[in-house]
């Protein structure tokens, strides 16, 4: 059987990088230790290496789900105080909760960037991995000789990421971009709150946009290399990913010049599409058709208006809106929300409690499916949800959060370096 070595990890360093035997040693052993760290070679990712110089959440993202899949992440960090987001909160067992959300399973090298040595360091393992990415300020990643040109000069095969808030040119190319700050631009904070106050989303959405374009950019570029033997430079910019995620409203503002308004529960296209109030409290409810309305009219014993030609088509309901919300709401109050919300799913009829977050840590969805897992972390075992990628043939790993500079010795002597070499380098600060 033949192998194509440009889809085994590391295989084009192996093929072309012959000039330094050191390099193709560390290969081998990165490629070996991924193997077995991941517990299995099912896992889809098993056996690559990715270096990510990375900060905050949208690189963070993009490399957690790398390693859930069973890549080798090698997380760069400060020396001293390390990526920022570690110091967001200390709610996790004095641990910031972002950080344990977006670091699990990753090993972390802690490096002073401005040493010669401690760059060097960095250049070697990049030398090694499949992939680098990196969202640090325009231009600096260029000005530590980081730059995704100078790398791909002698490794071609190597496939690049630059993370930027607002991309590579532009009038805001240089601005700080912080999810809010891309929300507002976007123009996603103006179709998000209630019509007197708009707001941004509950989550950092222009963040996360940015690491899932980065997660399935990598992974395609995986794949084109088995087939070229190319690796990639690859720019993903938070404001272009949030973007794409507002096409819908973005052509109606094109080609019917109108702004989507700011509707907190409700839908702009779609009636009834809202929360009503029960019994004991509220239930949501979205009619996406007309068949559906008729249901819904059957289910809240409200059967003469499932014809009547002022609310039978979704165009007239949404003209109507504040009648049909007003009656739907009349008839939903006569019910409990438990007991509505089951005589809703069981006709079929688009419905939802209104949960907050204690409700979505005990929803039985959750616990009736196995999602719960123990993840270890430096101040001991936390909760976490499993990754939403579920392969049925392997269980994704999720690995410990790592100290600070945890793997950091163990990098460098896999880089060669003896354990008086380390120490030196561990008392000048350029590691730690």
């Amino acid at each position: 059987m033949r192998i194509n070595l440009r889809c085994w990890p590391g295989g084009l360093h192996r093929m072309r990088s012959t000039r330094v035997r050191t390099r193709l040693v560390l290969l081998e052993d990165m490629t070996e230790r991924s193997a077995n760290d991941s517990g299995s070679s099912d896992l889809p990712l098993a056996g690559f290496t990715v270096v990510s110089l990375e900060q905050a959440v949208a690189a963070p993202l993009a490399t957690r789900h790398l390693a859930d899949l069973g890549a080798r992440v090698i997380k760069v960090e400060r020396v001293g105080d390390g990526d920022f987001a570690r110091a967001y909160d200390s709610a996790v067992l004095g641990q910031a909760a972002h950080f344990v959300w977006l670091n699990r399973g990753k090993e972390s090298f802690a490096v002073d960037l401005k040493a010669g040595d401690g760059i060097t360091a960095v250049k070697s393992l990049i030398a090694g991995a499949d992939v680098f990415l990196q969202n640090l300020a325009p231009g600096a990643a260029e000005r530590l000789g980081l730059g995704a040109d100078d790398l791909r000069a002698d490794h071609p095969e190597l496939i690049v990421v630059n993370m930027s808030g607002y991309g590579t040119d532009g009038p805001m190319r240089d601005r700080k971009a912080y999810d809010l700050l891309v929300q507002s631009e976007t123009g996603l904070c103006s179709i998000t709150g209630t019509p007197e106050t708009a707001v941004k989303t509950g989550i950092p959405t222009a963040d996360i946009a940015a690491g899932m374009y980065a997660l399935t950019s990598i992974q395609a570029a995986l794949l084109r290399r088995c087939r070229t033997g190319v690796g990639a430079t690859i720019d993903v910019s938070m404001f272009d990913a949030t973007a794409e995620w507002l096409g819908y409203p973005m052509y109606l503002q094109m080609y019917q010049d109108r702004q989507v308004p700011r509707m907190g529960l409700a839908h702009t296209s779609i009636a009834p599409y809202d929360k009503y109030p029960t019994a004991d409290g509220e239930i949501l409810i979205g009619v996406q058709n007309d068949r559906g309305w008729r249901t819904l009219t059957d289910v809240l014993g409200l059967p003469e208006l499932a014809d009547d030609p002022r609310y039978a088509t979704n165009v007239e309901r949404v003209r109507r809106r504040e009648e049909v919300d007003a009656l739907v709401g009349a008839a939903t109050k006569q019910f409990a929300s438990a007991v509505l919300d089951e005589k809703l799913a069981a006709a079929g009829v688009p419905a939802a409690q209104l949960r907050d977050l204690r409700g979505l840590i005990e929803h039985p969805q959750l616990d009736t499916r196995d999602r719960w897992r123990e993840v270890e972390t430096p101040a001991g075992p936390i909760r976490a949800v499993r990754p939403p990628m579920n392969f049925r043939d392997v269980e994704l790993p999720m690995g410990a959060v790592p100290a600070l500079g945890e793997q950091t010795d163990a990098l460098m002597a896999e880089l060669g370096l003896t354990d008086e070499q380390i120490a030196g380098l561990r008392a000048a600060g350029i590691v730690g």
